[in-house]
């Protein structure tokens, strides 16, 4: 785990899918994910509509007043849950908004009796599996939909109790 804190003006709060920034910060994620070099069907980050559907929790991060950071769970009540729409803004990566951000969504699914937290990545995201490794995920077998997936990378982490 990190001890490494988000910076002293980092908010994290619950958002809403149909705000405006929130809607920008997906289409950010989109937009860095298809420039990687994945085709479409090769990500699967739920859109505006899957999230809203969905009811994914979502959160966001907010530095001087602006949203710089993205996150959801999505628990469905059997005591495993699922990372969703994970993303910060490239200048604030590294300041600990991530962090803060995981954070809190940690805390919604334990709160909720999850026990298993998973998540998909892609398999040129380092990044991001290095901070999902930071913060106790491993890597499991893919699940889901993701199965089928050559390029996603599934990650797991087990939950203490509250």
């Amino acid at each position: 785990m990190s001890d490494r804190g988000a910076p002293s003006d980092v908010q994290v709060v619950p958002v809403h899918v149909g705000e405006p920034e929130v809607l920008a910060l997906v289409d950010a994620l989109t937009a860095e994910l298809a420039g990687g070099g994945y085709r479409a069907e090769e990500t699967f980050g739920y859109s505006p509509e899957q999230l809203a559907a969905s009811d994914v929790h979502l959160v966001g991060a907010r530095s001087a007043g602006e949203l710089v950071g993205l996150g959801g769970v999505e628990v469905p009540g059997d005591g495993t849950a699922e990372l969703k729409r994970f993303f910060v803004v490239p200048a604030c990566r590294g300041t600990g908004t991530a962090d803060a951000i995981m954070t809190a969504l940690v805390d919604h699914a334990v709160a909720h009796g999850v026990r298993l937290l998973r998540l998909e990545t892609g398999d040129q995201q380092h990044a991001a599996i290095r901070f999902y490794r930071r913060h106790g995920f491993v890597e499991v077998p893919r699940f889901g939909p993701y199965v089928v997936s050559a390029t996603s990378v599934c990650m797991a982490r087990e939950l203490s109790p509250s």
